[in-house]
C-alpha cells in the first residue's frame, strides 16, 4: 500500500485552506453586493441594479473557481489531471457567465422596452427571446471549449430548424405577431380596445402566443396573436387616454334653443369639474342637428379622462340635466301622434272581439 508523502499532504492541506479562503471571500463579497443592491434599488437609475446583480451572481462562483485552480497548482497534479481540472473549471466559468449574462441581457432589454412602452408586462417576450439567445450562444461556446465541433451541429440545426419551423408554423406565427404588436406599439397592456369581431376590453397581457383581454364583465377573452395582429381594432387609449363622449338628447319644439344650449353647457361644465373622471378645463359643446317627429334633437359632447370614466360622467350628466330641465321648465317631449279627421267625421272603430 502506497502512503502519500507528508509534503504532498501538506500541499493538499494548503490547497484546502486556499479553497476555503476563496469561499469565505466569495460569500463576504456577495453579502457586500447584497447591501449595495438594496441601496441601488432606491435610486432612479436602473442600470446600477443590473450591474450589481451581475457581480453578485458571479462573486461566489468566480472566487471559488480561482481558489480551486490555485489549489490545483499548489498540489502539483500531473499534467493530464491538471488539464482535466482546467477543462472542468473553464466549463463552470462559461456556464456561470452565460447564466449571469442571460439575466443581465434580459434585464437590459426589459429596461429599454419598459422605458419605451411604460408597461412592465409588455417586456416579457423581448426578455425571454434575449435570454434564450444568450443561453444558446453560451451552450455553443461551452461545447466548443470541451472540444466538441459545433459546425456539424449548426448544419444539423439549420436543416432541422426548417422542419421544426414547418411543424410549428402556427406557434411561430403567433410569436412573431406578438413581437410585432409590441414593437410597433399599436397597443400595450392596459389599453382598452374593441375588435371588429365584437370583443372589447382592457388588454391585460401579451405573451409569446396569445393576447388576453379583460372585458367589462371581468371575463377573460384569449385571442391568438396572429389573429389579433390581423384584426381591425379601435384603441380607445390612442393617441391618448382622454376621449370625447356623445350624449344624445331632445327638447320640445316650443323650447328656446338659445336658453337650452346655455343650460346644457352650464350643466356640462358643472359635471366636468365636480365628477371624478371629467376633464375640468374642457368646455362642453351642444350641437342641434335634427327636426324630429316630435322634438328637436341635439348631441352633447363631453370629455372624459379615459374609457372607464365615461359611465359615471354620463350617469351624473343625465341626472343633473333632467333636474335642471325641470327647474327651468324645459320640456323633454314624449312620442305623440296627432290624428286629423276629414270634415270632422268620426272614424268607426272595429268592434271588440269576444273571446
Amino acid at each position: 500500500m502506497n502512503v502519500p508523502d507528508p509534503v504532498e499532504w501538506g500541499r493538499v492541506l494548503v490547497g484546502g485552506v486556499i479553497v476555503l479562503a476563496a469561499l469565505v471571500v466569495g460569500v463576504a463579497l456577495r453579502m457586500v453586493l447584497n447591501r449595495l443592491s438594496k441601496r441601488a434599488e432606491d435610486t432612479r437609475w436602473a442600470w446600477d441594479d443590473l450591474m450589481i446583480r451581475l457581480l453578485r451572481d458571479l462573486a461566489v462562483v468566480l472566487t471559488v473557481v480561482a481558489g480551486l485552480w490555485a489549489a490545483a497548482l499548489t498540489v502539483r497534479f500531473q499534467p493530464g489531471v491538471r488539464e482535466v481540472i482546467a477543462s472542468v473549471l473553464v466549463a463552470v466559468i462559461i456556464m456561470a457567465v452565460t447564466l449571469a449574462a442571460a439575466r443581465l441581457a434580459a434585464g437590459v432589454v426589459g429596461q429599454i422596452a419598459l422605458a419605451r412602452s411604460g408597461v412592465s408586462q409588455s417586456v416579457t417576450i423581448f426578455a425571454n427571446i434575449t435570454r434564450a439567445v444568450v443561453l444558446v450562444v453560451g451552450l455553443l461556446v461551452l461545447l466548443q471549449s470541451m472540444g466538441v465541433s459545433i459546425t456539424p451541429m449548426l448544419t444539423a440545426l439549420g436543416v432541422g430548424g426548417l422542419a421544426v419551423a414547418l411543424a410549428l408554423q402556427d406557434t411561430l406565427a403567433n410569436l412573431f405577431a406578438g413581437v410585432h404588436i409590441l414593437a410597433s406599439k399599436t397597443v400595450v397592456p392596459g389599453d382598452y380596445v374593441r375588435l371588429t369581431s365584437g370583443e372589447e376590453g382592457n388588454i391585460v397581457d401579451i405573451n409569446w402566443r396569445k393576447t388576453t383581454i379583460k372585458t367589462q364583465s371581468d371575463n377573460l377573452v384569449v385571442v391568438p396573436n396572429a389573429r389579433f395582429a390581423d384584426a381591425i381594432l379601435t384603441n380607445f387609449h390612442g393617441p391618448g387616454p382622454e376621449m370625447s363622449i356623445l350624449i344624445p338628447a331632445k327638447v320640445a319644439y316650443g323650447s328656446d334653443l338659445d336658453h337650452v344650449e346655455k343650460v346644457v353647457v352650464e350643466v356640462g361644465r358643472e359635471v366636468m369639474t365636480e365628477v371624478d373622471g371629467g376633464v375640468p378645463d374642457y368646455r362642453p359643446l351642444v350641437r342641434f342637428h335634427t327636426f324630429g317627429e316630435h322634438s328637436i334633437d341635439f348631441t352633447v359632447i363631453l370629455r372624459v379622462r379615459d374609457y372607464d370614466a365615461q359611465f359615471l360622467v354620463k350617469h351624473e350628466f343625465v341626472k343633473r340635466l333632467h333636474a335642471r330641465f325641470r327647474l327651468e321648465g324645459i320640456q323633454i317631449p314624449l312620442p305623440t301622434r296627432t290624428i286629423v279627421l276629414a270634415d270632422g267625421q268620426p272614424v268607426p272603430l272595429p268592434a271588440q272581439r269576444m273571446p
